[in-house]
């Protein structure tokens, strides 16, 4: 009889021991930037570190590069990653059906807050001889990889302007990294780039060429973002980058947290009240973030919200 006690004891005892690394395991979270040289790595890194710093007994944050907005989008529809980054637009898109998803609309897409805005950006080198949009006509042009968000701009971009990149200039579809090392090396001309400023995949060339930054503010595109609620007409301050010396007129969208219906109310809760209760550790964390605020972090959500992120703001008061 004694034995027995001893032996269901020993079992406990070694059912306890197993059990508890399970109870105590941490939830992985993916989280899905964009280009390692570009802002939105930036997001889904110090993003992920802020979660991994201030949740460490509950979850185990992993930012990873990705090919840009759509790939996030589609990511997130899949299943694949819980958070991303998205543009602003490429976020109305993919939850209306538009674009990359015609017909196809994400219905479980849903925002979760704003980051910083992205300008659309046409940097050259000095010797390219590319002051305006239509002098990129017989030069070789990176309008991005297909999939990201910046390749929409720039198709955008051309379209306003009158341009067909199978006609008019030498198209690459390079990832950002690629195509600023090619701006340097001469095998590309300018590149569009649509990005938190300032970026290392524009201050890094500008240590080994002369650059320019080429307005993108004509009147058709004035009216393009009139057009539409999720962009706006913004201008890069002088001296953002080394040797652009002027202000330049272009415009922007709005770097969007997003997730899905189907990642947990707790999840996303969670998430959203560290970010806000330390907002100023992310402001410090990237200079693209400085000029974070919780009124315009609510702004340009193109998607509807997340409960989760709904929750919190009420408590706050700011819904």
């Amino acid at each position: 009889m004694v034995g027995r006690k001893w032996l269901a004891g020993l079992v406990v005892v070694l059912g306890m021991a197993v059990s508890a690394p399970q109870a105590m395991a941490k939830q992985d979270i993916l989280f899905g930037g964009a280009s390692i040289t570009g802002v939105y790595y930036q997001v889904a890194l110090q993003l992920s570190n802020m979660m991994n710093k201030h949740t460490t007994d509950k979850y185990n944050y992993i930012g990873r590069p990705t090919g840009g907005s759509v790939f996030n989008i589609n990511a997130i529809d899949r299943g694949a990653f819980d958070f991303a980054v998205a543009q602003s637009d490429r976020n109305w898109q993919g939850f209306n059906g538009a674009a990359d998803w015609e017909g196809k609309p994400i219905a479980g897409l849903r925002s979760v807050f704003s980051m910083h805005p992205e300008t659309v950006l046409l940097v050259t080198r000095k010797d390219a001889g590319i002051k305006t949009v239509m002098d990129m006509k017989g030069k070789r042009i990176n309008i991005g990889n297909p999939g990201s968000g910046q390749r929409g701009n720039a198709e955008d971009v051309l379209r306003i302007y009158g341009l067909d990149f199978n006609k008019d200039f030498s198209a690459e579809a390079l990832q950002q990294a690629e195509a600023s090392r090619a701006l340097v090396d001469q095998k590309v001309d300018a590149f569009f780039f649509t990005v938190g400023n300032p970026s290392a995949a524009v201050e890094e060339p500008a240590q080994s060429v002369d650059l320019d930054i080429v307005p993108i503010n004509s009147d058709g595109i004035k009216d393009f973002v009139a057009k539409h609620p999720y962009y706006i007409m913004t201008t890069i301050p002088a001296g953002t980058y080394k040797g652009v010396d002027k202000g330049v007129e272009t415009y922007a969208v709005t770097a969007t947290v997003i997730s899905s219906e189907s990642v947990s109310e707790e999840v996303v809760y969670d998430m959203v009240k560290t970010v806000f209760e330390n907002l100023d550790e992310l402001k410090a964390s990237h200079a693209a973030f400085r000029n974070l605020n919780p009124k315009e972090m609510l702004q340009g959500l193109s998607a509807p919200l997340h409960p989760g992120a709904i929750k919190y703001y009420k408590e706050k008061g700011w819904m």
